[in-house]
């Protein structure tokens, strides 16, 4: 397997709830490495070019003022097969169809307010991670 990095989010739900912790927590249990880390509040502008590809989604109004509504936790991790790993330790996007132990299933309220963001695939990952850290700061 391949050691990749990819973008993980704790959303603004998460860090209202004060939750982060837990979260934190739970990438370190997997043994993720986090190559770098920012707490940050978005601009709506800054998630509507975030989740641009989204654009003529019937969501993405809703999805940018609520990625643009409270501080989130922004990191790079890194991993062997990092993309799929978080993406498992995440669960699946709605948390009631979440597998259990997963943080979506154990700490999620809904689909928008399911804790976290991860990339889902290599090229998106390369976007997500340069959309919040420039490349002296992810050695």
């Amino acid at each position: 397997m391949a050691v990749e990095r990819t973008l993980a989010i704790i959303k603004p739900d998460a860090v209202g709830r004060g939750i982060s912790g837990d979260i934190l927590s739970r990438i370190h249990a997997a043994k993720f490495k986090i190559v770098a880390i920012r707490s940050m509040r978005l601009t709506k502008a800054e998630a509507e070019g975030f989740y641009a590809v989204h654009r003529e989604r019937p969501f993405f109004k809703e999805l940018t003022e609520f990625m643009s509504s409270g501080k989130m936790v922004v990191m790079a991790l890194e991993a062997e097969n990092a993309i799929l790993k978080w993406r498992d330790t995440m669960g699946a996007t709605d948390p009631a169809k979440a597998a259990p132990g997963t943080i979506r299933k154990e700490l999620g309220t809904s689909i928008q307010n399911n804790c976290t963001h991860g990339s889902d695939a290599p090229q998106t990952a390369a976007f997500e991670i340069g959309y919040f850290f420039a490349g002296h700061q992810l050695v």
